[in-house]
């Protein structure tokens, strides 16, 4: 059997994982302990995360003429790359908290629903809270005006109260 067929699964597997996702972030992950490394990829995992290490001529075929193109100049040295399919910013939040602890690890580029982004730019979007929290932040604004109103109400009706 060729070496070709061999990898292809492998390249298939990365292919499967980029297309189902909204956000992968590459990582340099050259200097972590194992007990750091542990900790970060238990964080990944409850996040729904997927953080793999792939040789980097499997990641450049997975990659070749797909919207993740860009990040083919960075595959070089140990990497390390985290794919998220339902939170554009988790893998890149994650990491880039993880990264404050852990001067190791090492953010170098990533593609977040679609656009490229260098190491800078990660670290921009990692500063963008959630899905889940942005979303309770609008409801919050939205409720405060009624809740308010509700108070005032309230007032109004006890002081009707008192003076009947």
């Amino acid at each position: 059997m060729a070496k070709v067929e061999l990898k292809q699964p492998i390249v298939d597997e990365i292919s499967g994982y980029l297309n189902d996702a909204a956000g992968v972030v590459l990582v340099n992950y050259r200097g972590l302990t194992v007990e750091q490394d542990t900790q970060l990829r238990k964080q990944l995992r409850e996040a729904g995360v997927v953080y793999k290490v792939y040789k980097n001529t499997l990641v450049k075929r997975a990659i070749a003429g797909t919207q993740f193109e860009g990040m083919t100049e960075q595959l070089d040295g140990p990497n390390a790359i985290a794919i998220c399919a339902t939170d554009a910013t988790a893998p890149a939040r994650i990491l880039s908290n993880f990264a404050k602890t852990a001067d190791a690890l090492e953010l170098k580029c990533g593609v977040v629903e679609g656009t490229y982004y260098d190491a800078a730019g990660i670290n921009a979007i990692a500063s963008i809270p959630s899905r889940d929290e942005l979303l309770s932040k609008l409801l919050g604004s939205m409720q405060s005006p009624i809740t308010n109103f509700a108070r005032v109400i309230k007032q109004i009706a006890e002081k009707n109260e008192e003076v009947a």
